[in-house]
């Protein structure tokens, strides 16, 4: 699948589930229609695009899956008068890191586990569970192993996830995915009155929409509107908050000589490749001027410049965001 139209950073960011995955199909149009500017033919191409979402615990999350599919399997056949093949909806979901907290971060794996179970009862193509441990650190080989364990109980355990689609047909189910749909629906329209992605782009819609439902969620959760047990509900002693010091457990962390092997490296390989990485530097920025194909050029260069090379080469080229307030 070698387009990968992901909307879990989108969801990390702070949007909420519909903005989510609004977002992410208007991403996926926008890339048919890209293709379909160079000539190409639907079926030969859309067959191998996939997406990938983020689940939290939201009912909206539980019919992502089947939204998605609908709106997609539609316009596939009416807009673009695809075939079947390529009306297929391919997608992948892992359980939300932005729903993992560092207090009370056991509980995480019951949030995970029900997260897990929205993705399999919806029919997710394939899933990821987030390990307990990754609200403070890189996940440790035994909470990773719990986490799978997850999955694999809930597949092979789990007799009411035995049955394909087992909410088919129910009635919030159902008014669930209408109004999930005529949500996204809206949204395609507003981003269509500002000339389509890329138009949104260019008036901050995108960041702008993203930026408010996270400060709304933010706001909800430090004032307990929304219920957060352990967190901000139901909270053990007057201050919970842990300090990594205080842990009596295993964390992953890089000690003092790993990170002064990493800086060495990343000191000596600039110093071996300067002369490379001058002429590659410059050749990217003047690609970025004129509009060319940055990505053929960062295929050759990394080679020889680091990624904080690129990134800062592009930045002085076009510069840094920064949003109007």
């Amino acid at each position: 699948y070698f387009v990968s139209i992901s909307g879990y950073h989108i969801g990390e960011a702070g949007a909420a589930a519909v903005t989510e995955l609004a977002l992410t199909l208007a991403n996926g149009f926008h890339y048919v229609e890209a293709y379909r500017s160079r000539k190409m033919d639907v079926n030969a191409f859309v067959r191998n695009f996939s997406f990938f979402f983020s689940n939290g615990m939201d009912p909206e999350y539980g019919v992502m899956g089947r939204v998605a599919r609908r709106i997609w399997a539609i316009a596939m056949r009416d807009m673009y008068k695809a075939g079947e093949r390529a009306q297929k909806f391919k997608y992948h979901i892992q359980s939300s890191g932005r729903s993992l907290h560092a207090q009370e971060f056991t509980y995480n794996d019951y949030r995970t586990v029900l997260q897990a179970q929205y993705a399999i009862q919806d029919a997710a193509n394939s899933l990821h569970t987030n390990s307990r441990d990754e609200a403070f650190g890189t996940p440790t080989e035994d909470t990773v192993r719990d986490a799978v364990a997850i999955q694999l109980i809930l597949s092979k355990e789990y007799g009411w996830l035995q049955n394909e689609n087992p909410l088919q047909g129910s009635h919030v189910t159902n008014w669930l995915t209408d109004s999930v749909e005529e949500e996204i629906l809206k949204i395609f329209e507003e981003m269509n009155r500002r000339g389509g992605v890329l138009g949104s782009l260019e008036v901050n819609y995108q960041r702008n929409r993203i930026q408010e439902e996270s400060m709304i969620y933010e706001h909800k959760k430090h004032s307990g509107e929304l219920p957060i047990i352990g967190v901000n509900t139901f909270e053990e002693g007057a201050d919970n908050s842990l300090s990594i010091e205080e842990f009596d457990i295993d964390v992953t962390r890089s000690d003092e000589v790993e990170r002064m092997m990493v800086i060495e490296r990343n000191k000596s390989f600039k110093e071996t490749h300067a002369k490379e990485a001058e002429e590659g530097l410059e050749k990217l920025k003047r690609v970025a001027r004129e509009g060319g194909n940055l990505f053929e050029v960062m295929m050759d260069i990394v080679q020889y410049c680091t990624v904080g090379q690129v990134t800062q080469a592009l930045f002085e080229t076009g510069g840094k965001f920064r949003r109007n307030m």
